[in-house]
């Protein structure tokens, strides 16, 4: 494998995470695709991470609904039902034979939705009945775009059952044959609308002081543990991002709590989690900026930095990621793994591509949120301008 000429790991140096033996550094991010029609996994959705997938390489899946009250985007896919399982495992199945390991991302919307989405229509759910700001614009079905309605404040009785939700969606992913699940708790998200004070403003024991902010995202982690194993938890968090509203006053402050929290179930629990996974600061939903809402990069840089220091277990980074700088960022030990996005989307064998430092495909973006199954799916061409080649028979 490469080494840096100071023998430091490097972005293609392999790895040990919990269970899992990788060949390399370079990770799948999620990306929401809505491919999943009438949110069960098809053929493409097969396809298309298989075309991914690499010998000791890491996917995480795009975000998987965890209950019918969990979408917010068109024909995402979800893993509450027996149908879904069985589809996914297809997926799985698929991956397993090109010698990869995936891990499904478990995601609640919150109140990052609209009554279209939710059962019988009802108001979507959040820590809070703010709704999103006009500044931001919700996909719907038919390809237009919609304001965010106001949600509806989740009793304080009510939270357990969201809990129990993610505790059987990630029993439901081992049944269907994943490597680990990873809880998605970033990007204005429902884990987040509970650990930005920018949006909670409850009043009971789930807001107002930061403990009381991080108690959804440890209850929703401990009770996930208990179900399949911390070594199959990942946790993907972004107290600096302010996407969706998701202000947080004191961005170093709420990571550093969030890193804290996590060790302190990591000792409870004598056992690592598979990884924590957080978004630079520099990533927006529109593409990436020289630097993020927070202040310059180099600042930036800092939060990461004391946030990777203080976590007891491996760091994973995303957002905005080249080769440069994901070579840079794992030969200097601000991560352990650097997961990419649009990179990925266009570029099926981004692995090889980076080991050969070759050039790259550009993706299209206006393809990102269709339901096409091939354009802007699967047929972005491997390297040498080949077609993508036919999927491994199981």
């Amino acid at each position: 494998m490469e080494k840096s000429p100071d023998h430091r790991p490097s972005l293609f140096s392999p790895y040990q995470m919990g269970r899992s033996n990788l060949c390399c550094r370079v990770v799948l991010a999620p990306m929401t695709r809505c491919r999943a029609l009438d949110g069960i996994p098809r053929d493409a959705n097969v396809e298309h991470y298989a075309q991914r997938a690499t010998e000791g390489g890491l996917l995480i899946t795009e975000g998987t609904l965890i209950s019918p009250t969990a979408a917010g985007f068109p024909h995402c896919p979800g893993i509450y039902t027996r149908e879904q399982i069985e589809a996914w495992k297809k997926v799985v199945d698929a991956v397993h034979a090109k010698g990869s390991i995936i891990f499904c991302q478990l995601w609640h919307v919150g109140r990052a939705s609209n009554p279209v989405y939710q059962p019988e229509g009802a108001a979507p759910i959040s820590s809070t009945d703010k709704p999103i700001s006009g500044r931001w614009k919700i996909l719907m079905p038919d390809g237009s775009y919609g304001k965010y309605p106001k949600p509806r404040r989740l009793a304080t009785a009510e939270i357990p059952e969201i809990v129990q939700q993610y505790c059987q969606a990630a029993l439901n992913a081992i049944e269907a044959g994943f490597d680990g699940i990873e809880i998605h708790g970033a990007h204005g998200y429902l884990i987040d609308q509970f650990l930005k004070d920018g949006i909670n403003d409850r009043s009971d024991s789930y807001g107002g002081s930061l403990p009381n902010r991080l108690r959804l995202l440890d209850e929703v982690t401990r009770a996930v543990c208990a179900a399949v194993g911390p070594d199959r938890l990942g946790v993907r968090v972004s107290p600096a991002i302010d996407h969706l509203d998701a202000y947080a006053s004191d961005p170093a402050r709420l990571g550093r709590a969030v890193v804290d929290r996590l060790n302190a179930v990591q000792r409870d629990l004598g056992r690592r989690l598979a990884y924590l996974h957080v978004t630079q600061p520099r990533y927006t939903a529109y593409g990436q900026t020289e630097s993020g809402p927070h202040g310059s990069a180099e600042e930036e840089g800092r939060l990461m930095r004391a946030w990777r220091d203080g976590y007891d277990g491996t760091f994973i980074c995303s957002g905005g990621f080249t080769r440069e700088l994901g070579v840079e960022a794992v030969e200097c030990g601000d991560a352990d793994l650097v997961s990419y996005g649009r990179l990925f989307i266009a570029n099926p064998d981004l692995v090889d591509r980076f080991r050969a430092n070759a050039g790259l495909n550009r993706y299209k973006r206006a393809t990102f949120y269709t339901h096409d199954p091939v354009v802007g799916y699967t047929d972005y061409p491997f390297l040498g301008g080949a077609s993508p080649p036919p999927r491994p028979r199981l």
